[in-house]
């Protein structure tokens, strides 16, 4: 309320002064004609002014900001592809019957242009993923999702994350795996409704997983060819895949 007021005080300010200055002009020149023809300019000059500086200014400063926004995302991606994103690929892909025919959508080279990195896309939009969480380890699963939960609420509680919809999805998503198996006290022994529930919910994580992580390769291709270099020798859909040169 008082900063409303204190708006309301100092608007009035400049009007009052503007008027003085105006009747003090009047005053000294006598001359209503000129005093008009520069008002009625003026007033006429704002809506090109508000053009320029609430849109056209506004605008590139708000490009800007969220270049700036968008770079520190990319930080907070790196960090959890380092920390945890490219070993959660490769527990993740242990449940994937299908892994085989994906990996080879997947094993990037070098000289990946963005055509490559389309292509990769759209085909792992239309992949048929076919997950069975009775096939992998879900007790290496557990240990290692628990072992990762403060890190994943730590990325969470990051507001600049509002700026990213679908690396936050994939944040909640993979938190809810590990939520789901760390209210199960034995999930080598689990109902069969359990194992098809579990295999959803680990698809939904794993699928996001994926276009995150080809989305961040392609960052890094363009940004820092130097770690996309480490990237692809380290690619976990690439069963050949070494971190020395050959």
């Amino acid at each position: 309320m008082h900063h409303i007021r204190f708006r309301i005080i100092f608007g009035a300010s400049l009007l009052a002064l503007s008027l003085l200055l105006y009747l003090l002009h009047y005053l000294i020149f006598k001359d209503v004609h000129h005093i008009f023809l520069y008002l009625i300019s003026d007033i006429a000059f704002i809506p090109i002014n508000v053009l320029v500086v609430a849109i056209i200014i506004d605008q590139l400063l708000k490009s800007r900001e969220r270049r700036s926004i968008l770079n520190k995302l990319n930080m907070v991606i790196g960090a959890f592809f380092s920390e945890m994103g490219v070993l959660l690929l490769r527990y993740f892909a242990l449940f994937d019957n299908n892994f085989s025919h994906l990996s080879e959508k997947l094993i990037m080279q070098g000289d990946w242009s963005v055509r490559h990195f389309a292509t990769a896309r759209r085909e792992i939009r239309t992949f048929e993923y076919k997950i069975d969480s009775r096939k992998g380890d879900l007790e290496a699963l557990r240990a290692f999702l628990a072992k990762q939960r403060r890190f994943l609420l730590s990325l969470l509680e990051n507001p600049n994350l509002l700026e990213h919809e679908s690396f936050t999805e994939l944040l909640w998503a993979v938190t809810h795996v590990g939520e789901e198996l760390a209210y199960r006290d034995n999930v080598s022994q689990l109902s069969n409704a359990d194992y098809d529930h579990l295999s959803g919910d680990i698809k939904r994580a794993y699928t996001l997983l994926i276009y995150e992580w080809l989305s961040y390769m392609q960052h890094l291709k363009a940004r820092y060819p130097y770690l996309f270099s480490l990237a692809i020798r380290i690619n976990p859909f690439n069963p050949f895949a070494t971190v020395d040169f050959k």
